[in-house]
């Protein structure tokens, strides 16, 4: 019988119970084993193929419920022990010099490190990093590119025969993994990331910058202008082409219950 829970202690316990019998009395074989996937996306639970085998008496439910119930009385037992432990350390007096040390260490422990890792350096280690985060069965992913884009950014392009499948519908997916990759390498190496995934991120660049046509005339024309509703990676896109075309303005998002949209307009000082 194939039995399936979140992990294989899990599955084997599930096992057990429905067959009646001791986790020593099962034979077992591990069809699938459990993975929490890529940002939540893709999570399989542990699957296996179990059957009772031996001469032994199948247990009872009674005896089940009975072991069952003889395991939480123990487990509470230990909680009271622990309880009461917890409440005699709280009892005890605290330095508060010793309070103070803690709270700095871990001050420094969370502190971000600012200083940048030499560009060449980090390129190695983030395309040997991203090889092994697509090392599964998950996307068929076998293209993986990672170059300097300019001073600031690294440039990431993915490529194979799932990257629709990796970049979701709307780019939902494109955009979870474009969040994964920045908060990465932003704090570990200093540097910005532009991810490609086949030809995504050039079409929709393309896609906006003919529809911002119109738009950039219109605040050439009048001095100000705003964009229709945007969703998901084209703001940053618009953003982006909207900032370069005026850098002496404006150029904002803003948001409404219906969405967001871009503001250009002449900047305070002029």
């Amino acid at each position: 019988m194939k039995f399936e829970a979140f992990t294989l202690e899990e599955a084997i316990t599930k096992a057990s119970v429905e067959l009646g019998c001791s986790v020593t009395e099962l034979d077992f074989k591990v069809l699938q084993h459990p993975k929490s996937g890529i940002l939540g996306f893709f999570k399989k639970n542990a699957i296996i193929d179990a059957k009772k085998v031996g001469n032994t008496k199948s247990l009872k439910k009674t005896d089940i419920s009975s072991e069952s119930k003889k395991a939480k009385k123990e487990q509470n037992i230990d909680k009271g022990e622990k309880s009461q432990k917890s409440k005699k350390d709280d009892k005890s007096p605290q330095k508060p010099e010793k309070q103070k040390n803690n709270f700095e260490n871990k001050k420094e422990f969370i502190k971000p490190n600012n200083e940048k890792v030499e560009i060449n350096k980090a390129i190695i280690e983030i395309k040997n990093g991203i090889e092994n985060l697509f090392k599964n069965d998950f996307f068929n992913i076998n293209s993986f590119e990672v170059n300097k884009f300019d001073d600031k950014t690294i440039y990431i392009k993915l490529d194979g025969d799932d990257a629709a499948l990796l970049i979701g519908k709307e780019g939902y997916r494109y955009k979870a993994i474009t969040h994964l990759l920045h908060n990465w390498i932003y704090p570990k190496y200093g540097y910005h990331v532009r991810l490609e995934i086949s030809r995504f991120l050039e079409n929709q660049e393309k896609m906006i910058a003919a529809y911002l046509v119109d738009v950039i005339e219109k605040v050439k024309t009048t001095g100000k202008a705003q964009t229709k509703l945007l969703d998901g990676v084209l703001v940053r896109i618009a953003l982006e082409q909207l900032r370069n075309e005026f850098p002496n303005n404006y150029v904002g998002v803003r948001s409404s219950r219906h969405g967001k949209f871009i503001v250009i307009r002449p900047a305070k000082n002029e």
